[in-house]
């Protein structure tokens, strides 16, 4: 029963995206607390690093919702880049509500689900920008922006409390070489209607002035292209279709083919082909005939330009892919930016290539790549737009939100909220204020499971990578006498602990004098033979390599 004394609210809480790069995922509420109902607004992923190994995905945690799933109304997808979409597949069975997304989204999940074994089956609904729907208390209204992927959508939630805009990614750019401009007129209508509130992309937020043209970066390439001798690879974001183009157009400019290497291109070519975003492209060659094709006559443009070993460029810079090669005097473009904790991956790579007598082009060489994100004066252009009361910067690491909190009260937003992923910020009534903090995170998907660094054994993995694991087992009988020699193992540890003992000898020694040094009657118990064992091979370990593995001991009884 609704408690008459509490009155509705209109809440935004971020669980991803707000402090970091990557793995959007927002909550929007409305109600009174005892009653709220709640939408998603995107649903995204990172990528793992070094330090978590066996990962495959990272996932935001998001058990507030799932604790509160009754009340949840639908998810609404604003674009199809992996950090916006990319947690779907794995999260939506905890969640099972409907999806909204426009047509190109639809068209690259439906290609995931089929690609991927055991895929749920999600309901999906497409929607028009310009055209209302309902999602629970909320009408959504999607508005064209201009961003590198086709049909990205800016959001106004409209409730009774008070509209929001929340403008997922986007930019100005008034030479898109794919799809339509940020539409002025729709967001100026929109701000003459009223806007509470400002959820806004902050990603560009410390840098100066108006992002380049898409059709800059068009030109660009074609003169790369055309002062090249020999094959000419380009690596760019995958979901990148106005870049594909773009490069796809100025190859056939001067007489070259073009190549796409890599699951993840190949199946976005493929949606674009069916929506029409590659009309008048001629069909891209097949990998199986690199070799066919004269050095001076090829554009490849493949995966790889976040240091990905498993992609494209990974297994071509290692000399492992298994129908392309490179060769001395080749080039290789990186048309994208360096995702933050994934430099270290990309200059691997680069090396790799160079060692192999391969030319790198990098964005800061010469203009082979745009953000898809809006600076400061694009930034400001918005609020004037929209005129909110209200600014909240989101989609970004902390400089980038400190930055645009700074911007935005320069600018005159009247109320500038610097939440961060957790925060529960009350939009209405009265002024923004965070009411609470509540459970957020990260989880991982490991191969078919999902769960916390310590539900998957992530955190025990990662000291395995770092120290290794000794184990060692005893057989003993009721009085605690030994049935036969003890065994022992050691993975990741040297296998030298001086110049005449393996380290094997060297722990067997000690686990068994270990053992022998426990009066007889103690013996008896399995607990105090482990613990024993356990303290002395990690102190033998400590003393001769300087380290503390991971030490495990089975005691069996006969």
């Amino acid at each position: 029963m609704k408690n008459s004394k509490q009155k509705d609210e209109l809440i935004f809480l971020p669980l991803g995206g707000v402090g970091e790069i990557g793995m959007n995922f927002a909550l929007y509420g409305f109600g009174p607390p005892s009653d709220r109902r709640w939408i998603i607004v995107d649903v995204g992923v990172t990528f793992p690093g070094d330090d978590l190994p066996g990962a495959d995905l990272v996932l935001p945690d998001i058990s507030y919702i799932i604790d509160r799933v009754d009340k949840l109304d639908g998810i609404v997808i604003t674009h199809a880049h992996e950090d916006h979409y990319g947690a779907l597949l794995s999260l939506w069975p905890m969640l099972r509500v409907p999806v909204y997304c426009t047509g190109f989204t639809a068209g690259l999940l439906e290609a995931k689900i089929q690609s991927e074994p055991g895929a749920p089956d999600i309901p999906v609904t497409v929607f028009k920008a310009g055209k209302p729907f309902t999602v629970g208390r909320f009408e959504v209204e999607g508005v064209h922006v201009t961003h590198s992927i086709p049909e990205p959508v800016s959001l106004m939630l409209r409730s009774p409390l008070g509209n929001i805009i929340h403008t997922g990614d986007w930019k100005l750019d008034h030479e898109p070489t794919l799809g339509q401009m940020t539409d002025e007129a729709h967001f100026r209508r929109l701000g003459e209607e009223g806007v509470l509130a400002l959820i806004c992309d902050s990603t560009n937020a410390m840098r100066e002035g108006v992002s380049p043209s898409e059709e800059d970066v068009s030109e660009s390439l074609a003169e790369v292209i055309a002062d090249s001798k020999g094959r000419v690879l380009i690596t760019t974001f995958s979901s990148n279709v106005g870049r594909i183009r773009s490069i796809a157009l100025a190859a056939e400019k001067v007489g070259r083919r073009v190549m796409v290497l890599g699951r993840s291109l190949l199946r976005v070519c493929e949606v674009s082909r069916e929506l029409g975003y590659l009309d008048g492209i001629a069909p891209f060659m097949s990998e199986d005939e690199f070799q066919s094709v004269p050095r001076n006559k090829l554009v490849v443009i493949c995966t790889g330009s976040q240091g990905e070993t498993r992609a494209a460029l990974g297994k071509l810079s290692r000399d492992e892919h298994r129908n392309a090669s490179l060769s001395p005097g080749d080039k290789v473009v990186f048309s994208s930016r360096s995702i933050p904790g994934n430099e270290r991956e990309i200059i691997n790579i680069q090396n790799a290539l160079v060692e192999q007598g391969v030319e790198i082009l990098l964005d800061g060489d010469v203009l082979v790549h745009v953000s898809g994100h809006p600076r400061r004066s694009e930034l400001v252009q918005m609020y004037e737009w929209t005129k909110p009361t209200i600014g909240v910067p989101v989609h970004g690491e902390a400089q980038h939100l400190i930055a645009h909190a700074g911007l935005m009260g320069e600018a005159g937003i009247p109320d500038v909220a610097p939440i961060r992923n957790g925060d529960m910020l009350r939009l209405a009534p009265g002024p923004a204020e965070v009411l609470d903090t509540v459970s957020h995170g990260r989880i991982y998907k490991d191969g078919n499971l999902i769960g916390d660094d310590d539900a998957m054994g992530i955190r025990r993995r990662r000291v395995l990578s770092w120290v290794g694991h000794i184990v060692m087992s005893v057989v003993v009988d009721r009085s605690g006498n030994l049935l036969a020699d003890p065994e022992i193992a050691c993975e990741g540890l040297p296998r030298m602990a001086d110049a005449d003992d393996s380290f094997e000898d060297v722990l067997y020694d000690a686990g068994l004098g270990a053992f022998e040094s426990i009066p007889p009657k103690k013996r008896r118990d399995d607990g105090r033979i482990k613990q024993a064992l356990e303290r002395a091979l990690r102190a033998e370990t400590r003393d001769i390599w300087g380290k503390k593995p991971l030490v495990t001991v089975f005691v069996t009884r006969v």
